[in-house]
């Protein structure tokens, strides 16, 4: 069985690398790939565990990229972690993940529910990213929400008072880093995106695949975007998105697979 899209305490996920892939071992996993948000600092830890456990750990990172001022997630594999250009680009989009909770942390302040931005920061200078999962974290501990779902619904979740737009790379430059390091880049989860309509312009530009198989996909979306792969000469490419044990993508991780005929048709697209 094969997941392409998890992550770990490197970026939002709940579980530290070498216990992610414990617990994919467990569930009969045989090929992963850790994709932890604008950072590599995962990996060492990661590809160790798998060595122990005889996996296959495919390099990679989900990189947000910005397209009309909203993100837009693309996933890298397969990549050189060593790539000194692409190691200098992560750290850029790590300093601006930076700003931008700093922003919202000033929001946060005028809306009367504060958070001590500088400590969560300080917890997260280690190469790991930082995220609004943090932010919304530090809501709860706080005492300003429930749990995520809470902060997300009414305070940093798009077009919430406290949400701050992302500044960043746009995809197609993304695409060009990625494939300067020796990788290959899939839309992440296309159907939450909704933006099919950049999908041409981006294979153009040297996209490799689309995610069809996700979490949030029903059946009927992963054939809506294996025949729009089909139709611009892309792969395609599926996982999880398990972040953890909370939330419904954990009662999924171990059934949202990528079935082995994609996957050698999405290693294929490799240089």
């Amino acid at each position: 069985m094969i997941d392409l899209h998890l992550h770990t305490t490197a970026s939002d996920g709940t579980l530290t690398p070498s216990a992610l892939v414990s617990r994919a071992a467990a569930i009969g996993l045989r090929i992963i790939a850790v994709t932890d948000h604008d950072t590599l600092a995962g990996l060492p830890e990661a590809r160790a565990a798998a060595a122990a456990h005889g996996l296959r750990l495919v390099d990679g990172v989900e990189i947000t990229a910005v397209e009309d001022r909203r993100d837009l997630h693309l996933l890298a594999y397969f990549i050189d972690p060593a790539n000194a250009a692409l190691v200098d680009f992560l750290a850029v989009q790590r300093q601006d993940r930076m700003r931008r909770m700093r922003d919202i942390a000033e929001r946060l302040a005028a809306l009367d529910v504060p958070v001590d931005i500088e400590s969560v920061i300080a917890e997260r200078k280690d190469g790991r990213s930082l995220g609004r999962p943090q932010i919304a974290d530090a809501l709860v501990a706080a005492g300003h929400a429930r749990d995520r779902d809470d902060a997300f619904d009414r305070f940093i979740g798009s077009d919430r008072p406290a949400y701050v737009p992302r500044r960043g790379a746009r995809p197609d430059d993304v695409i060009d880093i990625v494939r300067r390091a020796g990788g290959i880049v899939s839309m992440a989860h296309p159907a939450l995106t909704k933006k099919d309509e950049i999908i041409p312009r981006l294979a153009s530009a040297g996209l490799a695949a689309l995610e069809a198989r996700h979490s949030d996909q029903d059946p009927a979306a992963e054939q809506h975007y294996r025949e729009l792969a089909s139709r611009y000469g892309l792969a395609v490419s599926g996982g999880s998105d398990f972040h953890g044990d909370a939330g419904h993508r954990a009662a999924l991780f171990g059934s949202v697979v990528l079935p082995l005929e994609d996957f050698a048709a999405f290693e294929s697209r490799r240089a």
